[in-house]
């Protein structure tokens, strides 16, 4: 399981905001001014054609909740791509539409960008 902390996030870094107690958004941190995600956190149980990757800043992406940053491990520091490479695979996607809640969500985007992965922790959890 991954360890999240309240901070300042930093170019490149994954973050999150809770969508409710089981569920959070996920995006690629550039700046305050950008934030690459996959959808807006209210898109997240809506019909997929509607859902694209796009750019927003930070307090469109938090919508008035509290912004968490992910913590690496020792293992994935080492393994985990450049911040520059991405945001730069981040921006390759803007505009993609093949959103699905269960198979290709903001958790996936993320991960892929991060670290090439294309996996999902929350639909894994019991």
């Amino acid at each position: 399981m991954s360890n999240w902390t309240l901070k300042e996030p930093k170019y490149g870094d994954i973050i999150r905001v809770e969508i409710n107690k089981d569920y959070h958004h996920y995006g690629i941190y550039v700046s305050d001014d950008e934030v690459i995600q996959y959808g807006l956190l209210e898109d997240a149980f809506k019909e997929a054609s509607k859902v694209c990757v796009l750019s927003s800043n930070i307090d469109i992406f938090r919508n008035k909740k509290f912004v968490e940053v992910r913590e690496y491990t020792l293992k994935e520091k080492l393994t985990k791509n450049k911040p520059d490479k991405v945001v730069k695979l981040a921006r390759s996607r803007l505009g993609e539409r093949n959103y699905n809640l269960y198979d290709n969500n903001c958790l996936h985007f993320v991960n892929e960008c991060v670290f090439n992965r294309h996996v999902s922790e929350e639909t894994n959890k019991k």
